[in-house]
Protein backbone atom coordinates (compact mmCIF):
# COMPACT_ATOMS: atom_id res chain seq x y z
CA UNK A 1 0.00 0.00 0.00
CA UNK A 2 0.81 3.59 -0.56
CA UNK A 3 2.45 5.18 2.81
CA UNK A 4 -0.47 7.44 3.41
CA UNK A 5 -2.62 4.59 4.09
CA UNK A 6 0.44 2.66 6.29
CA UNK A 7 1.12 6.12 8.13
CA UNK A 8 -3.07 6.33 8.61
CA UNK A 9 -3.80 1.95 9.44
CA UNK A 10 -0.50 2.43 12.16
CA UNK A 11 -2.18 5.65 13.85
CA UNK A 12 -5.60 4.43 14.08
CA UNK A 13 -4.64 0.81 15.72
CA UNK A 14 -2.58 2.71 18.36
CA UNK A 15 -5.09 4.86 18.96
CA UNK A 16 -7.43 2.00 20.50
CA UNK A 17 -4.79 2.06 23.44
CA UNK A 18 -4.03 4.83 23.93
CA UNK A 19 -5.96 7.26 26.83
CA UNK A 20 -7.17 10.56 25.87
CA UNK A 21 -4.23 12.33 27.26
CA UNK A 22 -1.91 10.23 24.76
CA UNK A 23 -3.76 10.13 21.68
CA UNK A 24 -1.45 12.40 19.59
CA UNK A 25 1.95 10.66 20.41
CA UNK A 26 0.42 7.88 20.32
CA UNK A 27 -1.12 8.02 16.94
CA UNK A 28 2.40 9.40 16.11
CA UNK A 29 4.02 6.81 17.45
CA UNK A 30 1.99 4.24 15.44
CA UNK A 31 1.92 6.20 12.03
CA UNK A 32 6.08 6.18 12.57
CA UNK A 33 5.91 2.64 13.21
CA UNK A 34 3.36 1.78 10.65
CA UNK A 35 5.87 3.18 8.14
CA UNK A 36 8.69 1.68 8.94
CA UNK A 37 9.11 -1.65 7.35
CA UNK A 38 9.35 -0.31 3.75
CA UNK A 39 12.27 1.24 5.40
CA UNK A 40 13.63 -1.67 3.10
CA UNK A 41 13.56 0.36 -0.53
CA UNK A 42 16.73 1.24 0.39
CA UNK A 43 18.35 -2.42 -0.33
CA UNK A 44 19.07 -2.17 -4.01
CA UNK A 45 22.09 -2.49 -6.08
CA UNK A 46 23.42 -0.37 -9.64
CA UNK A 47 23.77 -3.54 -11.08
CA UNK A 48 21.47 -6.10 -9.92
CA UNK A 49 18.21 -3.96 -10.60
CA UNK A 50 15.81 -7.37 -9.54
CA UNK A 51 17.70 -7.55 -5.74
CA UNK A 52 15.04 -4.66 -4.84
CA UNK A 53 12.45 -7.44 -5.91
CA UNK A 54 13.83 -9.68 -3.37
CA UNK A 55 14.07 -7.51 -1.14
CA UNK A 56 11.45 -5.51 -0.80
CA UNK A 57 8.14 -7.14 0.73
CA UNK A 58 10.33 -9.52 2.57
CA UNK A 59 11.76 -10.11 6.29
CA UNK A 60 10.50 -6.79 6.98
CA UNK A 61 7.32 -7.50 6.31
CA UNK A 62 7.39 -11.24 7.74
CA UNK A 63 5.04 -11.86 10.81
CA UNK A 64 7.93 -13.22 13.01
CA UNK A 65 10.07 -10.19 12.44
CA UNK A 66 6.67 -7.64 13.97
CA UNK A 67 8.51 -7.74 17.13
CA UNK A 68 11.87 -7.34 16.40
CA UNK A 69 10.75 -4.22 14.00
CA UNK A 70 8.61 -2.85 16.50
CA UNK A 71 11.58 -3.06 19.02
CA UNK A 72 14.22 -1.45 16.31
CA UNK A 73 11.38 1.63 16.11
CA UNK A 74 11.03 2.03 19.69
CA UNK A 75 14.71 2.65 20.91
CA UNK A 76 14.98 5.01 17.54
CA UNK A 77 11.52 6.88 19.18
CA UNK A 78 12.96 6.22 22.76
CA UNK A 79 16.43 8.68 21.47
CA UNK A 80 13.92 11.65 20.62
CA UNK A 81 10.99 11.67 22.72
CA UNK A 82 12.08 9.64 25.60
CA UNK A 83 10.34 12.18 27.88
CA UNK A 84 6.90 11.37 26.59
CA UNK A 85 5.81 7.89 26.83
CA UNK A 86 7.51 4.89 28.85
CA UNK A 87 9.20 2.46 27.60
CA UNK A 88 6.37 0.05 27.67
CA UNK A 89 3.93 2.61 25.93
CA UNK A 90 6.11 3.14 23.18
CA UNK A 91 6.68 -0.49 22.52
CA UNK A 92 3.10 -1.11 22.48
CA UNK A 93 2.03 1.73 20.22
CA UNK A 94 5.04 0.44 17.95
CA UNK A 95 3.94 -3.48 18.37
CA UNK A 96 0.77 -2.23 16.97
CA UNK A 97 1.24 0.22 14.21
CA UNK A 98 4.41 -1.81 12.59
CA UNK A 99 1.90 -5.34 12.77
CA UNK A 100 -0.22 -3.62 10.21
CA UNK A 101 1.92 -2.88 7.93
CA UNK A 102 2.96 -6.36 6.57
CA UNK A 103 -1.19 -7.80 6.79
CA UNK A 104 -2.38 -4.57 4.94
CA UNK A 105 0.23 -5.13 1.80
CA UNK A 106 -0.70 -8.92 1.71
CA UNK A 107 -4.48 -7.81 0.63
CA UNK A 108 -3.02 -6.27 -2.48
CA UNK A 109 -1.43 -8.36 -5.50
CA UNK A 110 2.03 -7.40 -4.97
CA UNK A 111 2.98 -10.50 -2.93
CA UNK A 112 4.35 -9.61 0.57
CA UNK A 113 6.48 -13.04 2.21
CA UNK A 114 4.48 -12.85 5.40
CA UNK A 115 6.00 -16.53 6.13
CA UNK A 116 9.36 -15.38 5.76
CA UNK A 117 12.32 -17.30 6.27
CA UNK A 118 10.22 -20.44 6.63
CA UNK A 119 8.82 -19.60 3.42
CA UNK A 120 9.30 -17.28 0.33
CA UNK A 121 5.74 -17.25 -0.97
CA UNK A 122 4.54 -14.46 -1.82
CA UNK A 123 1.03 -13.92 -0.47
CA UNK A 124 -1.42 -11.62 -2.25
CA UNK A 125 -5.02 -12.13 -1.43
CA UNK A 126 -5.57 -9.75 -4.00
CA UNK A 127 -9.29 -7.74 -2.02
CA UNK A 128 -7.73 -3.96 -2.78
CA UNK A 129 -5.69 -2.24 -4.84
CA UNK A 130 -2.29 -0.90 -4.02
CA UNK A 131 -3.92 2.93 -3.60
CA UNK A 132 -7.70 3.26 -2.98
CA UNK A 133 -8.65 6.77 -1.63
CA UNK A 134 -12.20 5.17 -0.51
CA UNK A 135 -9.78 3.03 2.57
CA UNK A 136 -7.96 6.07 2.87
CA UNK A 137 -9.09 9.15 3.07
CA UNK A 138 -11.88 8.11 5.76
CA UNK A 139 -9.46 6.08 7.45
CA UNK A 140 -7.29 9.19 7.65
CA UNK A 141 -10.33 11.36 8.52
CA UNK A 142 -10.99 9.00 11.84
CA UNK A 143 -7.48 9.51 12.65
CA UNK A 144 -8.14 13.21 13.04
CA UNK A 145 -10.83 13.44 14.41
CA UNK A 146 -10.22 10.99 17.44
CA UNK A 147 -7.05 13.42 17.78
CA UNK A 148 -8.98 16.50 17.71
CA UNK A 149 -12.24 15.36 19.73
CA UNK A 150 -10.43 12.92 22.18
CA UNK A 151 -13.30 10.90 21.69
CA UNK A 152 -12.11 7.02 22.46
CA UNK A 153 -14.83 5.40 20.66
CA UNK A 154 -13.74 6.95 17.31
CA UNK A 155 -10.82 4.78 16.70
CA UNK A 156 -12.81 1.79 17.01
CA UNK A 157 -15.42 3.12 14.41
CA UNK A 158 -12.18 3.17 12.51
CA UNK A 159 -11.20 0.16 13.03
CA UNK A 160 -14.70 -1.20 12.22
CA UNK A 161 -14.48 0.76 8.45
CA UNK A 162 -11.34 -1.00 7.61
CA UNK A 163 -12.71 -4.45 8.15
CA UNK A 164 -15.97 -3.86 6.29
CA UNK A 165 -14.11 -2.09 3.77
CA UNK A 166 -11.64 -5.52 3.21
CA UNK A 167 -14.39 -7.64 3.63
CA UNK A 168 -16.72 -5.70 0.66
CA UNK A 169 -13.24 -6.32 -1.62
CA UNK A 170 -13.25 -10.05 -0.65
CA UNK A 171 -16.96 -9.99 -1.89
CA UNK A 172 -16.00 -8.07 -4.69
CA UNK A 173 -13.50 -10.77 -5.30
CA UNK A 174 -15.30 -13.34 -5.64
CA UNK A 175 -17.88 -11.78 -7.63
CA UNK A 176 -14.88 -10.80 -10.24
CA UNK A 177 -13.91 -14.56 -10.40
CA UNK A 178 -16.92 -15.85 -11.18
CA UNK A 179 -17.22 -13.33 -14.10
CA UNK A 180 -13.89 -14.54 -14.93
CA UNK A 181 -14.46 -18.13 -14.94
CA UNK A 182 -17.96 -17.62 -17.45
CA UNK A 183 -15.81 -15.50 -20.34
CA UNK A 184 -13.37 -18.66 -20.04
CA UNK A 185 -16.40 -20.95 -20.30
CA UNK A 186 -18.01 -18.77 -22.99
CA UNK A 187 -15.07 -18.96 -25.56
CA UNK A 188 -14.35 -22.69 -24.51
CA UNK A 189 -11.29 -22.38 -22.97
CA UNK A 190 -10.27 -23.70 -18.96
CA UNK A 191 -9.33 -21.03 -16.71
CA UNK A 192 -6.41 -22.44 -15.40
CA UNK A 193 -4.19 -20.53 -12.89
CA UNK A 194 -7.43 -17.82 -13.09
CA UNK A 195 -6.63 -14.48 -10.85
CA UNK A 196 -8.20 -11.34 -10.43
CA UNK A 197 -7.00 -7.99 -8.71
CA UNK A 198 -8.57 -4.26 -8.44
CA UNK A 199 -7.78 -1.70 -11.23
CA UNK A 200 -6.00 1.09 -9.38
CA UNK A 201 -8.13 3.07 -6.31
CA UNK A 202 -11.16 1.60 -6.68
CA UNK A 203 -13.46 -2.04 -6.00
CA UNK A 204 -15.77 -1.65 -8.91
CA UNK A 205 -13.40 -2.19 -11.97
CA UNK A 206 -11.32 -5.51 -11.84
CA UNK A 207 -8.63 -7.31 -14.29
CA UNK A 208 -9.11 -10.34 -14.71
CA UNK A 209 -6.37 -13.18 -16.19
CA UNK A 210 -6.22 -16.56 -17.02
CA UNK A 211 -4.17 -19.09 -18.81
CA UNK A 212 -5.53 -21.46 -21.93
CA UNK A 213 -2.83 -23.26 -24.23
CA UNK A 214 -0.13 -21.33 -23.97
CA UNK A 215 -1.65 -18.01 -23.61
CA UNK A 216 -2.73 -15.36 -20.95
CA UNK A 217 -6.01 -13.78 -21.40
CA UNK A 218 -6.81 -10.66 -19.86
CA UNK A 219 -10.50 -8.55 -19.76
CA UNK A 220 -11.84 -6.39 -17.62
CA UNK A 221 -15.15 -7.09 -15.39
CA UNK A 222 -17.20 -4.24 -13.94
CA UNK A 223 -18.74 -4.83 -10.72
CA UNK A 224 -21.46 -1.86 -9.84
CA UNK A 225 -25.31 -3.29 -9.50
CA UNK A 226 -24.24 -5.70 -12.29
CA UNK A 227 -21.66 -7.82 -13.26
CA UNK A 228 -20.44 -6.93 -16.80
CA UNK A 229 -17.27 -7.72 -18.44
CA UNK A 230 -14.95 -5.80 -20.87
CA UNK A 231 -13.19 -7.63 -23.44
CA UNK A 232 -9.62 -7.59 -23.30
CA UNK A 233 -6.85 -9.40 -25.28
CA UNK A 234 -4.26 -12.22 -24.84
CA UNK A 235 -0.23 -12.35 -24.68
CA UNK A 236 2.22 -15.63 -24.78
CA UNK A 237 3.15 -16.71 -21.74
CA UNK A 238 6.79 -16.99 -21.64
CA UNK A 239 8.34 -20.18 -22.33
CA UNK A 240 11.72 -21.01 -20.96
CA UNK A 241 12.25 -24.54 -23.31
CA UNK A 242 11.20 -22.30 -26.40
CA UNK A 243 11.86 -18.56 -25.54
CA UNK A 244 15.78 -17.16 -25.83
CA UNK A 245 16.99 -20.41 -26.54
CA UNK A 246 20.12 -18.43 -28.15
CA UNK A 247 20.70 -17.19 -24.06
CA UNK A 248 23.56 -18.97 -21.77
CA UNK A 249 21.89 -21.26 -19.43
CA UNK A 250 24.60 -20.77 -17.21
CA UNK A 251 24.36 -16.89 -17.60
CA UNK A 252 23.22 -14.57 -14.87
CA UNK A 253 20.16 -13.12 -17.37
CA UNK A 254 19.08 -16.72 -17.41
CA UNK A 255 18.67 -16.58 -13.58
CA UNK A 256 17.19 -13.27 -13.51
CA UNK A 257 14.63 -14.80 -15.82
CA UNK A 258 13.61 -17.09 -12.83
CA UNK A 259 13.82 -14.64 -10.01
CA UNK A 260 11.45 -12.60 -12.08
CA UNK A 261 9.07 -15.43 -12.65
CA UNK A 262 9.22 -15.61 -8.66
CA UNK A 263 8.73 -12.14 -8.24
CA UNK A 264 5.67 -12.21 -10.68
CA UNK A 265 4.30 -15.38 -9.44
CA UNK A 266 4.69 -17.26 -12.86
CA UNK A 267 2.54 -14.38 -14.49
CA UNK A 268 4.98 -13.39 -17.57
CA UNK A 269 4.38 -12.85 -21.31
CA UNK A 270 6.56 -11.75 -24.09
CA UNK A 271 6.19 -8.15 -24.89
CA UNK A 272 5.42 -6.98 -28.34
CA UNK A 273 9.22 -6.06 -28.27
CA UNK A 274 10.33 -9.68 -28.32
CA UNK A 275 13.38 -9.17 -26.06
CA UNK A 276 11.20 -7.80 -22.67
CA UNK A 277 9.29 -10.10 -20.14
CA UNK A 278 6.40 -8.38 -18.70
CA UNK A 279 4.89 -9.04 -15.43
CA UNK A 280 1.26 -9.16 -16.79
CA UNK A 281 -0.63 -8.81 -13.57
CA UNK A 282 -0.09 -5.28 -14.00
CA UNK A 283 -1.35 -2.47 -16.75
CA UNK A 284 -2.68 0.82 -16.77
CA UNK A 285 -5.90 -0.22 -18.26
CA UNK A 286 -7.24 -3.79 -16.97
CA UNK A 287 -8.15 -5.59 -20.06
CA UNK A 288 -4.88 -4.15 -21.59
CA UNK A 289 -1.49 -6.41 -21.47
CA UNK A 290 0.42 -3.19 -21.47
CA UNK A 291 2.87 -4.06 -18.88
CA UNK A 292 3.95 -1.19 -16.40
CA UNK A 293 7.64 -3.01 -15.83
CA UNK A 294 9.40 -6.30 -17.52
CA UNK A 295 13.03 -6.97 -17.83
CA UNK A 296 14.81 -7.02 -21.37
CA UNK A 297 17.31 -9.69 -22.32
CA UNK A 298 20.35 -9.08 -24.26
CA UNK A 299 21.76 -12.47 -25.20
CA UNK A 300 24.71 -9.94 -26.36
CA UNK A 301 25.80 -9.28 -22.82
CA UNK A 302 28.41 -10.95 -20.72
CA UNK A 303 27.55 -14.38 -18.93
CA UNK A 304 27.91 -11.97 -15.82
CA UNK A 305 25.88 -9.16 -16.50
CA UNK A 306 22.18 -8.61 -15.50
CA UNK A 307 18.80 -8.17 -17.29
CA UNK A 308 18.02 -4.57 -17.84
CA UNK A 309 14.93 -3.15 -15.73
CA UNK A 310 12.80 -1.24 -17.91
CA UNK A 311 9.43 0.76 -17.15
CA UNK A 312 6.47 1.96 -18.93
CA UNK A 313 5.42 5.03 -18.48
CA UNK A 314 4.40 5.81 -21.76
CA UNK A 315 1.17 7.63 -23.03
CA UNK A 316 -0.38 7.63 -20.25
CA UNK A 317 -2.67 10.45 -20.98
CA UNK A 318 -5.07 8.05 -23.23
CA UNK A 319 -4.45 5.24 -21.11
CA UNK A 320 -6.32 7.16 -18.29
CA UNK A 321 -9.20 7.88 -20.87
CA UNK A 322 -9.33 3.79 -21.51
CA UNK A 323 -9.76 3.03 -18.03
CA UNK A 324 -12.05 5.75 -17.18
CA UNK A 325 -14.22 4.69 -19.83
CA UNK A 326 -14.29 1.20 -18.78
CA UNK A 327 -15.27 2.67 -15.08
CA UNK A 328 -18.42 4.55 -16.81
CA UNK A 329 -19.10 1.09 -18.36
CA UNK A 330 -18.41 2.12 -22.16
CA UNK A 331 -17.53 -1.24 -23.88
CA UNK A 332 -18.69 -3.36 -21.09
CA UNK A 333 -21.61 -6.24 -21.44
CA UNK A 334 -23.80 -7.82 -19.07
CA UNK A 335 -22.93 -11.66 -18.44
CA UNK A 336 -25.29 -14.40 -18.39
Amino acid sequence: MDPLSQGAFGAIFAQTIANKKKLLVGSIFGCIAGLAPDLDIFIRSSTDPLLKLEFHRQFTHALVFIPIGALLVTLFLRVLFKNHLSWTETYFFCLLGYATHGLLDACTSYGTQLLWPFSDVRISWNNISVIDPLLTIPVITFVITTIVSKNKLIPFLGVSYIFVYLGFGFIQENRAEEVGKSIALMRGHESKRLTVKPSLGNLFLWKTIYEDKGFYYVDAVRLFGAKEYCEGTKIKKLDNLTDFMDLNKNSQQYLDIKRFDWFSQGYLGVGQSKNIIIDVRYSAVPNEVDGLWGIKIEPSKSPSEHVEWVVNRSDYKRKWERFFSLLLGKGCNKTS
